[in-house]
């Protein structure tokens, strides 16, 4: 048997799984095996995984998650509700992708390259990745944040439709076809036609005028910036994008930071790439973005609006540093950290 860590990707056959298991294999994750799971009307598929080819399993049919030292979720909210604290009762490492358990106290929710120190405190076995769009800003902002405290940050989206999974990407393909030979489009996934078009809500709304998608930008940048008297506002659209979510964003820190200046700090906060330092014309756009490890930024100027407000433009690739390479991220951050190590007779063995 290879060395290494015993994995489960649970929600292997969705969009964002299969997207896990092809940055494990990218990354060369120290794997021993990998396993694939997922709901009942999945098992016996193959999935891909480097040269080797997996058959989907029933996340039912484990009786003993001990035999696993790190699961990667990406199954929703309720399934990860039910499944997570029996994969970690067990011992065994759960990152989850679901919005189930951002919000609770004892849950660190991390991206690695802005608070990695988090993940000493996972006293429960499970930690929490970001909603896809609150990565991308953390990682442009948290540099700001550091050297000028912002009292203020206002977000609009622009998110593709593979942030809603592989029936909103078939949705967008359907509906470009049916439009492009003049025929009837019949919205199924979104309230009204996505293709050749900007939704302006993702849900609905609560009784404040705000959906679940603008809450997550509002309470989890303040959760990963470890300060809570930044004030977010956001708005969250769908548009007719396959991969990759953009970001229109204003930053107020408490004293005004100079432009090169912030443009430097961005440019030097791991995992981020300024794209138009030599060339205005070169802001970052969802095309240059798909299929990247990075987050890209650009536009960064001077609201004129504010004594101190900077405006920014960001764009990151929502299934990969979005959702599969962070979890994967914070699996091996967690290794360098000696939080994740193979276990034996049910515990993490440690050095």
């Amino acid at each position: 048997m290879k060395s290494g860590l015993r994995v489960a990707v649970v929600g292997a056959t969705g969009a964002v799984g299969r997207e896990m298991l092809q940055v494990l294999s990218d990354r060369h994750f120290p794997c021993a095996s990998v396993r694939a799971f997922a709901s009942p009307n999945s098992v016996g598929k193959l999935l891909d995984f480097g040269e080797d080819t997996l058959r989907v399993e029933s996340l039912e049919s484990i009786s003993d998650p001990s035999v696993f030292d790190l699961a990667l979720f990406s199954c929703g909210s309720e399934r990860s509700l039910v499944w997570a604290p029996r994969f970690a009762r067990s011992g065994c490492i759960v990152i989850d992708n679901s919005s189930a358990w951002r919000n609770h106290d004892k849950v660190p929710l991390v991206v690695p390259e802005v608070n990695a120190q988090d993940l000493d405190d996972a006293s429960l076995g499970v930690i929490a990745v970001p909603n896809c769009s609150t990565i991308g800003l953390v990682q442009a902002i948290a540099p700001l944040h550091r050297n000028q405290p912002l009292r203020r940050v206002v977000v609009t989206t622009f998110q593709s439709v593979s942030g809603s999974g592989r029936k909103g990407i078939e949705e967008l393909d359907r509906q470009t076809r049916q439009l492009f030979n003049a025929q009837g489009t019949e919205p199924k996934v979104y309230p009204k036609r996505i293709a050749f078009n900007v939704l302006p809500l993702i849900g609905e709304p609560d009784v404040d005028g705000y959906t679940a998608e603008e809450r997550k930008l509002m309470t989890e940048t303040l959760k990963i910036l470890g300060d809570d008297q930044i004030q977010v506002i956001a708005t969250a659209t769908r548009v007719p994008v396959f991969v990759g979510h953009a970001l229109s964003v204003v930053v107020e820190p408490v004293k005004a930071i100079d432009v090169d200046d912030a443009r430097a700090l961005i440019a030097d906060h791991p995992g981020v790439l300024v794209t138009d330092a030599e060339s205005v014309m070169n802001a970052p756009t969802p095309e240059d973005i798909a299929g990247e490890d990075l987050t890209l930024v650009g536009r960064v100027r001077r609201d004129p609006s504010s004594e101190t407000g900077l405006a920014l433009w960001i764009v990151s690739d929502n299934l990969r540093k979005g959702a599969a390479l962070n979890a994967v991220q914070i699996a091996e951050t967690m290794i360098q950290r000696r939080l994740l190590a193979p276990k034996h007779k049910g515990r993490q063995e440690t050095q």
